[in-house]
């Protein structure tokens, strides 16, 4: 189903169904007491529907889940197309994962009656919903059955309304990183109800670590390696640095196309050695680019790792990571492999990758960041991404120089 058509269907549909179960729980309410989660809640469920990147910065979250209640089955609905990296990083047991087909409207909707019954069975003690605003997602909470239900509230914010159902809300804050944000979800699980300034959350400085990994055996990323410099002989001998310019559903996060070829050109003169990756649908990009930069050292890796699995390794198997918003910066974090990604519709500050081998680039202009959880991730500058186009070429090539320049030794565990 296209993305605009869902925007549509969460917009209006979303809203009518969920002022309708509101004025059902509401009239609920009035004969019963808040609900509370259990001291030993047996099963939580979490929906996380957004990119594939989102399920890096959640792993914090996810840990803090397992410590606090280490009895508790933590089950995770998703996209259907998102459940590879749930399986990789092992989330959680492959039978508690559960996922929705979005490929189009009749899937999606089959999907939704199926999985809200399966998980009424379950009989879940409460449900996370780490999305910002959308309604589907809401209303699966709701459908799913559990008497504590979690999750962002707008507040007074016009324009948002998604119900009033979510009875331990806290506020979204547009200020602090997702992944502070996911954490304090699980503070609300003990609330008595909502608390509309989290005034019990307890302060946090960003996580450093995501508590998410996937383990390789050395001979097997030793293997891997050795594939890729046969497939590839132009690596061989060479620094590899990985180049991700596709901008994927939004193009408007990508940083210019010439910019990425002044940058691989800069690498290859300079000795090192240019991977180009993305999905299939990147290849016209990565021969664009490999004309622009004319040299035998920058290969075409677009389409080259059939998993997410593979691109980790892959990942290992480099030096550094030049990339644009999305998932590649994320799943970096989980291996050894610098990384350098640009920001502009959207902001490191809130969507930045954890830990210490990351660089953010950002302009600064004034309408940076465009995207946010109030405008449902629609822009207002019609493919002119000025914010991005404005971060120079040679000075990211500098930077990227400098650092092959330092000596490192490559991990491969």
């Amino acid at each position: 189903m296209k993305l605009q058509t869902q925007r549509w269907i969460d917009r209006w549909v979303g809203q009518l169904l969920c002022s309708l179960v509101s004025g059902w729980v509401h009239v609920k309410n009035l004969f019963g007491q808040p609900h509370r989660l259990t001291s030993k809640p047996r099963h939580i469920l979490v929906i996380l529907l957004s990119e594939m990147g989102s399920i890096v910065l959640a792993g914090p979250m996810f840990a803090a889940l397992r410590r606090n209640y280490p009895g508790a089955a933590i089950h995770v609905l998703q996209l259907k197309k998102n459940q590879e990296v749930s399986r990789l990083l092992g989330l959680t047991q492959p039978e508690h994962l559960h996922a929705l087909d979005d490929s189009s409207g009749l899937s999606l909707i089959r999907d939704i009656l199926r999985v809200s019954l399966s998980l009424r069975r379950i009989g879940l003690d409460a449900v996370i919903d780490c999305e910002l605003f959308s309604r589907v997602s809401a209303l699966l909470s709701f459908a799913c059955g559990a008497p504590v239900r979690v999750g962002f509230t707008a507040h007074t914010q016009e324009g948002l309304y998604r119900g009033s159902f979510i009875n331990h809300a806290i506020p979204y804050n547009p200020y602090q990183h997702i992944s502070q944000q996911f954490l304090s979800l699980v503070d609300a699980l003990d609330g008595i109800a909502a608390v509309p300034r989290n005034k019990a959350a307890p302060i946090r400085k960003l996580p450093t670590d995501t508590e998410l990994s996937a383990r390789f055996e050395a001979a097997e990323l030793q293997g891997y390696r050795a594939q890729v410099m046969r497939d590839h002989s132009a690596l061989a001998g060479h620094k590899v640095v990985l180049l991700y310019a596709g901008g994927g559903i939004l193009p408007e996060r990508a940083w210019p196309a010439q910019h990425y070829a002044r940058v691989a050109q800069g690498l290859c003169l300079a000795g090192h050695a240019v991977g180009l990756i993305g999905l299939k649908d990147d290849a016209a990009l990565a021969r664009s680019l490999i004309d622009q930069v004319g040299h035998a050292a920058c290969v075409d890796l677009t389409g080259y790792t059939r998993s997410i699995r593979e691109l980790l390794m892959l990942f290992h198997a480099s030096d550094l990571l030049i990339t644009n918003d999305g998932g590649p910066g994320h799943f970096a974090t989980l291996t050894p492999i610098q990384t350098m990604v640009f920001f502009g519709p959207e902001t490191g500050r809130l969507y930045g990758p954890l830990g210490q081998r990351n660089q953010v680039l950002e302009s600064g202009i004034a309408c940076s960041p465009c995207l946010s959880a109030y405008n449902h991730r629609l822009t207002f500058c019609d493919g002119d991404n000025q914010c991005l186009k404005r971060i120079a070429p040679d000075p990211v090539l500098a930077d990227a120089l400098a650092y092959l320049g330092r000596e490192r030794v490559t991990t491969i565990a």
